[in-house]
């Protein structure tokens, strides 16, 4: 079994090898995200990494609005992946404001700063 720093560290080196994935309990066939010991849906303690399709829908977004000074509004976005669970991260290639419950995305591993992580794009959206 895995600890929760180590599923966590985990599913960092994943990302840094290009591999965006999710957990999937082997117990009762739920998808989990983010990287946990235990599933939150019934106990289980058999997790495994399995990688995701990237897509799914926006569930609640919001815009963080900033002077541009500092950067510039930005959207934070729950997206629901097509596998189950949601997660929280944002949607680059159109305005903040632009970003509306329902819009389909496509994720991708983006370098952030040294750090790779997941943002979304609209379907379609190669950038």
């Amino acid at each position: 079994m895995t600890n929760t720093v180590g599923a966590e560290q985990e599913f960092r080196d994943r990302l840094a090898e290009g591999k965006f994935g999710v957990q999937s309990c082997q117990s009762c066939n739920a998808y989990v995200f983010f990287p946990r010991v235990v599933c939150p849906e019934c106990g289980g303690i058999s997790l495994q990494w399995c990688e995701t399709q990237g897509m799914g829908v926006v569930y609640s977004t919001t815009v963080v609005r900033r002077s541009d000074r500092s950067g510039g509004n930005y959207n934070i976005a729950i997206v629901e992946l097509d596998d189950g669970p949601r997660m929280m991260s944002r949607v680059e290639g159109i305005a903040p404001e632009a970003v509306k419950i329902g819009l389909r995305v496509t994720a991708r591993i983006v370098d952030k700063a040294g750090t790779p992580v997941v943002m979304f794009t609209p379907e379609g959206d190669t950038k």
